[in-house]
């Protein structure tokens, strides 16, 4: 694979604003003076531990300790290389790379990307073609004017075995390529398109790049399944896409809640009927890539986020609510269920009944709890005691696992009410549900190994010091640098990287000093660096930085005027063991000066 020239990589990182890029993939919120934080996209977490600075240009995530600069992000997010990850990157901003053996069209992924986008072009076209009529009116039957069907760029496959691949091929991209797009199936004969006959809907990235497609059969002579969705490529990866997420990544972050509907058609009426924040799984059940997806979304606010799912009133509906109710704890959001009248998906209440029916019925969500309640409530008849006792024991687990005191106690006496028995005697029941959870919880515990053993954190002084070096170094002269160094006021894991930025000291000013240490530091010195400068500081405004700085030089100062005089007074007693008077008279002089200037430093 050609290399790109380095030269370009540098250029390329300078046009790269790191917050701008990371906030595409999740939700970042203020953290102080040039400093933002979110929810960590490598490890699951309710609490915000992840930091972004655009200057240094670093991540970090203090829960799990992952961090970097752009490239490395895009590479852990997107699970590619290196080389891609440059590619992605020059692609975002516009660049040109060149290459050491010359120009190159792009990498295995952008190449893919390009099928992808080639081929969603061709369908769009051929939707408005003769063949294309029968994809038309079925979208029209549905209620989706062709305004709309194209700002979704829905398309259509011909009925055709390779008219996709011949097309694809005129245009340079060879059959293997198609193939590893997931857009050609091979058999005896060769390849052959892989939708026919269909309709289609382009499946794309946060970034809007077409990943893949989902295909709904036309014709009553399809042996196919109904839905048809590009299999696992190197670009998609079912489990980690939601479609319509291109579309609705703003308005999630602005109203901090999720729709999740179940098809294609019917992100497309929320959208239209105004909820423009649905979104839907590919081909897949709701899984916990999505989960993290979705709370990377949100991000984390005191203002409560929602999700609310469409399932069906029915029993496949109800059981993938079950599902959802099992990972509900894994949500940094409150869950919730909307069910349309008599069952009705969002696409086909917006077609009967209209844009308001669809808000109205999101607008009448129930929170998942009690959904999962009534459903196993459902179970029993209640006609008798033992039918409504039965039926409270087997929704007491479901109430024992809310975590909200409150909101426990608010489900205890609605489910009292439903069953028709006593609050007391259902508090009990799920009193000991909840017992029997926190002891399964707990007794792993017991029996779990030692923790390993840490080394002792540095002394907090020094961390500060450290700190300032790597977000406002020109706040220490060269000449106190040294001084701290002669003196040993910065030791263990931070005397190696005082000694670098004194090596690099003529950059001090540089607006990229930190970048250029972390490049000329090995790999756990890296680390040091990046928790340095992304540590957030106690600052109100980036105006008090200078005065904060002042501090903490005066603070490093005094502690090297201290160490400086224990030496001279350890030298005073050698010179009056030696009963060298004019080497006391020296040292004193000095201990007189220290004194002087340590007072001026505390005033």
């Amino acid at each position: 694979m050609p290399r790109v020239k380095q030269s370009d990589i540098e250029q390329l990182k300078d046009k790269i604003d790191i917050v701008d890029l990371i906030g595409s993939y999740i939700s970042l919120k203020p953290a102080g003076p040039g400093s933002f934080k979110g929810l960590c996209p490598f490890h699951g977490e309710k609490s915000p531990s992840f930091h972004v600075r655009s200057n240094p240009a670093f991540y970090h995530c203090f829960g799990c300790g992952v961090g970097g600069d752009a490239f490395k992000f895009v590479q852990e997010v997107d699970k590619i290389g290196f080389g891609e990850a440059i590619e992605k990157l020059a692609q975002r901003v516009g660049y040109q790379l060149t290459y050491e053996e010359g120009e190159r069209e792009g990498s295995n992924r952008n190449l893919l990307l390009n099928i992808n986008k080639a081929a969603s072009d061709y369908y769009q076209a051929q939707l408005n073609s003769e063949e294309g009529r029968a994809a038309r009116d079925f979208l029209v039957a549905r209620g989706f004017e062709l305004e709309a069907i194209a700002d979704f760029q829905v398309g259509y496959a011909p009925k055709g075995w390779q008219n996709l691949s011949q097309h694809l091929s005129e245009k340079g991209f060879s059959m293997e390529d198609q193939a590893l797009a997931g857009l050609l199936s091979k058999g005896d004969k060769g390849y052959y398109d892989r939708f026919r006959g269909r309709v289609l809907w382009p499946i794309r990235d946060a970034n809007s790049q077409v990943v893949g497609f989902g295909a709904r059969k036309l014709y009553p002579d399809d042996q196919g399944p109904k839905y048809l969705n590009t299999p696992e490529t190197p670009v998609y990866h079912k489990s980690s896409v939601l479609y319509g997420l291109d579309l609705a990544r703003k308005e999630i972050a602005t109203k901090r809640q999720v729709v999740v509907v179940e098809g294609y058609t019917d992100v497309m009426a929320c959208h239209l009927a105004g909820e423009k924040t649905a979104v839907a799984t590919c081909g897949t059940a709701f899984g916990e890539e999505h989960i993290k997806l979705i709370n990377r979304l949100l991000g984390q606010s005191t203002d409560p986020a929602s999700v609310v799912f469409t399932f069906d009133p029915d029993a496949a509906g109800e059981k993938a609510a079950l599902k959802v109710y099992g990972d509900s704890s894994k949500f940094n959001a409150l869950t919730f269920v909307a069910s349309g009248p008599a069952g009705l998906d969002p696409s086909d209440l917006r077609q009967q009944q209209g844009d308001a029916a669809v808000i109205d019925m999101l607008k009448n969500r129930k929170p998942l709890f009690e959904f999962v309640i009534q459903h196993r409530l459902s179970q029993f008849t209640l006609s008798d005691i033992d039918s409504r006792v039965a039926a409270a024991r087997s929704a007491a687990p479901v109430v024992a696992e809310i975590v909200d005191t409150a909101l426990r106690s608010g489900y205890i006496r609605m489910l009292a009410e439903w069953v028709s028995l006593d609050v007391s005697d259902v508090a009990a029941m799920v009193g000991g549900n909840k017992a029997q959870a926190t002891r399964a919880r707990v007794e792993p515990l017991r029996t779990s190994t030692a923790m390993p053993h840490q080394e002792p954190v540095a002394d907090k002084l020094e961390t500060q010091i450290m700190q300032i070096l790597l977000q406002n170094p020109t706040a220490f002269s060269l000449q106190q640098l040294r001084r701290m160094q002669a003196a040993g006021v910065i030791s263990g894991a931070y005397k190696q990287l005082l000694d670098l930025i004194i090596e690099n000291a003529d950059h001090l000013a540089d607006p990229s000093f930190a970048n250029m240490l972390a490049h000329r530091g090995d790999e756990g010195l890296q680390n040091t660096i990046r928790q340095l400068a992304l540590a957030p500081l106690p600052l109100k405004s980036e105006a008090d930085l200078g005065k904060y700085s002042q501090g903490i030089v005066s603070g490093a100062m005094i502690k090297a005027l201290d160490r400086e005089k224990t030496d001279l007074l350890a030298a005073l007693r050698r010179a009056e063991l030696a009963s060298s008077d004019e080497q006391k008279s020296a040292i004193q002089r000095q201990l007189v000066e220290l004194e002087a200037e340590r007072r001026s430093l505390m005033n």
